[in-house]
């Protein structure tokens, strides 16, 4: 029987392997948070305060993945990595 350490660690291998950098100073939610909100500043070129960050915050990291889906800021994205074929 495989463990649920073996899968994860396989997981993180294979990430690892596509190029994704494995950050182990991210262990909790409180830490995710912040990389993203350091990530989204930087990217958008803004300094937030508190309130203005909980909008993005609630709406793109949500623990109902099916609904995060649904944000239309998600699904912009999704589109301009989805060309159109002719």
């Amino acid at each position: 029987m495989v463990n649920e350490s073996d899968i994860e660690y396989g997981f993180v291998g294979k990430l690892t392997d596509l190029k994704y950098t494995y950050r182990s100073d991210i262990r909790n939610r409180k830490t995710l948070e912040e990389n993203f909100r350091k990530k989204f500043e930087s990217l958008n070129r803004v300094n937030l305060t508190d309130a203005e960050f909980a909008r993005p915050r609630d709406e793109i990291i949500n623990p109902d993945v099916f609904n995060a889906s649904k944000n239309p800021h998600l699904a912009r994205c999704k589109r301009w990595q989805s060309p159109k074929r002719q």
